[in-house]
């Protein structure tokens, strides 16, 4: 997979549109769903994958042909979430991932999980914990990839995903008991 994105890249570096055509469909349907967790809005999503997709395409040149092309391209996607979300002061997020209800469902198993109940959940996460569950659990990053993407230590992902899901946890639970 690396050497057949890296021949891709070399490709784009050298101008070739339908090569960057390729990149895109490869990679803008997760990049949507990510972007719609952080921004809960999909025109707004839309906006932030497209200007992502931008700053690629003009920064591609400076791109390590060796390294994988994952993590950078997400690390461009979560700043430009961030830019978003502080230009237009919007701090809620919501979730449309099988994964991540999946990963609920198994917080609780005796009952299925509502949409609103996991929308309302992740809404109460503060932005560090939910980039890192919606990179972990949507996008199914390791702590590794998602310490580089952040660019932060592996130790500082892992303390956030454990307080996000401590912090889900006790959220799920006081919900339950209000049903």
């Amino acid at each position: 997979m690396i050497q057949k994105e890296a021949k891709l890249i070399k490709k784009i570096k050298k101008g070739h549109q339908q090569a960057f055509r390729q990149l895109y469909d490869q990679y803008a349907d997760y990049a949507l769903r990510t972007a719609y967790c952080l921004t809960k809005s999909h025109s707004d999503a839309s906006d932030v994958v497209q200007e992502a997709f931008v700053k690629v395409y003009r920064n591609i040149d400076s791109f390590d042909i060796h390294r994988p092309f994952k993590p950078w391209f997400y690390r461009i996607l979560i700043n430009e979430c961030r830019r978003f979300l502080s230009k237009s002061s919007q701090k809620e997020t919501a979730v449309d991932s099988n994964d991540l209800l999946d990963y609920l469902h198994q917080k609780k198993h005796h009952s299925t999980p509502s949409y609103d109940n996991i929308e309302m959940a992740l809404d109460r996460l503060h932005e560090q914990h939910r980039i890192v569950v919606t990179l972990k659990y949507l996008n199914n990053f390791t702590e590794a990839e998602i310490a580089e993407m952040l660019e932060t230590n592996i130790s500082t992902v892992k303390s956030r995903l454990y307080k996000a899901r401590q912090k889900l946890k006790l959220i799920w639970e006081e919900v339950n008991q209000n049903e």
